[in-house]
């Protein structure tokens, strides 16, 4: 009977006390994304490449379905590292939370999202028709609905109610196909080729190439994280800006190959027609250090939508001192 309680105790403190004949993996990261897209190509050809573990890393990789949702995840340390719109960090700095996240590297520098319409007008197509269009926009206060109708306002386009930021992130595309009352949206890749392939839409324009550069996507930790486990960071940062190389010393379809099991319900030739896209608009960014200009320029734009009632210091929400080790 002593032996079995003895036994049962063991267990209750291997349980509560990791460290104690169970410790725990020391190198995994958990990593939560806005969403699963070849927009984020650098950061996958890393995972199949085996670049994390040359780096000693384990990656345990999650959806969370929108910044709002990778950034709660964080907040409450269910997850490790972020990745996301920087406006998500930004919000949580004006609102001057106390242990707070920071941007401490860079992967995408403009929107990866295209405007799909219901006929093909990718030879006539003119942002200023879309005055009075009724569009599926993005979430509200995220950077995808907020690049949008930076655009939109660029090209005199009136914001009215028809420019809907109510649909969730992952809906998107199912609501356009279900709801014919809607004339446009916007969808990231590959589902933008694969809609366009099945006849349920049309890729009229991308809208990072219009919007110009922004910090469209980034990595964004606690503070405190990266202060405990500097190392750690540097060297996901590292296999990342390894992944960002492959990309650009090889051919889209030699992408699509490292791709694929990442996005194994995807044929080659979508993945590698979603990797040209991406490589034509010059989507990725080429060092992970985020630059001021870059920073305010994304404020500049929220500011523009109505979401930022003060601004955020650089010096503060922007951590380049890792990202500064490693860029090429």
């Amino acid at each position: 009977m002593k032996k079995k309680l003895l036994a049962v105790i063991l267990t209750v403190i291997c349980l509560c006390m990791p460290a104690v004949g169970c410790k725990k993996n020391e190198n995994k990261i958990r990593l939560c994304e806005v969403t699963h897209s070849i927009f984020y190509a650098p950061l996958y050809v890393a995972m199949t490449n085996g670049y994390f573990e040359d780096e000693g890393l384990e990656i345990e990789l999650t959806n969370g379905g929108g910044a709002d949702a990778v950034m709660a995840a964080i907040t409450s340390k269910s997850v490790d590292i972020g990745l996301m719109g920087p406006e998500a960090t930004i919000y949580c700095h004006v609102g001057g939370q106390k242990d707070y996240p920071v941007i401490f590297g860079q992967l995408t520098k403009r929107d990866g999202s295209f405007l799909i319409g219901r006929e093909d007008e990718k030879d006539t197509f003119d942002w200023a028709s879309l005055q009075g269009k009724k569009i599926i926009a993005g979430r509200k206060g995220g950077v995808p609905a907020m690049t949008l109708e930076y655009v939109l306002r660029a090209h005199d386009v009136e914001i009215t109610e028809n420019f809907d930021t109510s649909v969730a992130f992952n809906l998107t595309a199912g609501t356009f196909e279900g709801d014919a009352s809607y004339d446009y949206c916007t969808l990231f890749e590959p589902t933008a080729s694969e809609f366009e392939a099945a006849g349920k839409g049309y890729v009229v324009a991308a809208v990072g190439e219009a919007a110009g550069e922004i910090p469209y996507t980034a990595f964004s930790a606690k503070k405190s994280y990266i202060d405990e486990n500097p190392e750690r960071a540097e060297a996901f940062l590292r296999a990342v800006v390894k992944g960002y190389k492959f990309l650009r010393d090889n051919s889209p379809e030699a992408i699509a190959e490292a791709l694929s099991p990442q996005f194994p319900g995807t044929s080659l030739e979508f993945i590698s027609a979603s990797v040209t896209r991406y490589l034509e608009i010059d989507a990725w960014s080429t060092t992970p250090v985020m630059s001021k200009e870059s920073f305010d320029r994304l404020q500049d734009v929220m500011e523009s939508a109505g979401e930022l009632t003060s601004r955020a210091d650089y010096n503060v929400a922007v951590y380049n001192e890792i990202a500064q080790k490693v860029t090429l």
